[in-house]
């Protein structure tokens, strides 16, 4: 394997602890291995010069893995092999702290969501939205001092049916409101599996704006290689959104099967 160089965002000016926004980003890693049988690689070593070019203050990342132990086998022998320690870890540039819970228990290890933050962090917690055994979901809750605001950033990952999606809307709204204190800030992030547009009713109906970029246009992140469909977005509570950017190409194309989506947020 290649290792890539750092990519740039350049979309994007620098971000860095002096700027005015919050810069977020989102991004499912397919949990860091691309391609089936003989051609399946490793992509996590690529994915961490990914997520330190977003220049982000909090990254919200999907399908991560704290361990699998037949990749680990599998790539051990790799010029870079699979990481000794969790991918949420592996992933954080330096400085950053690491949030992660498990989501889903597979044959050989399993997956869930991360925070990867910038600014000092709260106490982490999880809730389980899982609508049915076969899908096994769940939210990932961190509270981040940035500024002197607290930002509650919530790592979602929806089911692939429709009514699953509005019954785990449902589920969010009552974590909500047992967790997160009403006049806080709030961005509610990741991969929402709405493939037919259909979701940003009910979450306006719990209080939260989908982040659109400025001027309207959908920001679209899957498949990677030719993307169509808007899955991965932001839902926001007392912020707006005011720059968007999907970065395009082949690079990214071959990290994941999705396009990362970073944003720039201020207080509304």
């Amino acid at each position: 394997m290649n290792r890539l160089v750092p990519l740039q965002s350049s979309q994007m000016p620098p971000a860095g602890v002096g700027s005015q926004a919050l810069r977020v980003a989102t991004y499912n890693i397919h949990k860091g291995v691309r391609g089936v049988g003989r051609a399946k690689r490793l992509e996590i070593h690529n994915l961490g010069n990914a997520v330190e070019s977003f220049d982000a203050d909090l990254v919200f990342l999907q399908e991560v893995r704290l361990f699998h132990t037949q990749h680990a086998r599998q790539f051990q022998r790799t010029s870079f092999g699979w990481p000794d320690e969790g991918q949420a870890e592996f992933l954080a540039p330096e400085g950053y702290a690491a949030a992660y819970r498990s989501n889903a228990v597979t044959r050989h290890g399993e997956h869930g969501n991360a925070l990867l933050s910038r600014w000092p962090i709260g106490v982490i917690g999880h809730h389980d939205v899982s609508d049915h055994r076969f899908e096994q979901r769940g939210l990932l809750h961190v509270p981040v001092q940035w500024k002197g605001l607290t930002v509650h950033a919530v790592v979602a990952h929806f089911g692939l049916v429709h009514r699953s999606r509005v019954r785990q809307v449902e589920r969010l709204a009552q974590f909500l409101a047992d967790e997160v204190p009403a006049g806080e800030l709030l961005v509610v992030a990741g991969d929402f599996n709405d493939w037919s547009e259909k979701l940003d009713g009910p979450m306006k109906a719990i209080g939260l704006a989908r982040a659109q970029a400025p001027g309207g246009a959908r920001r679209v992140t899957f498949p990677s290689l030719a993307p169509v469909f808007a899955l991965d977005r932001f839902y926001l509570r007392g912020l707006a959104c005011t720059q968007m950017m999907v970065p395009r190409g082949s690079t990214w194309a071959r990290m994941s099967d999705h396009l990362p989506l970073v944003a720039e947020l201020e207080p509304a």
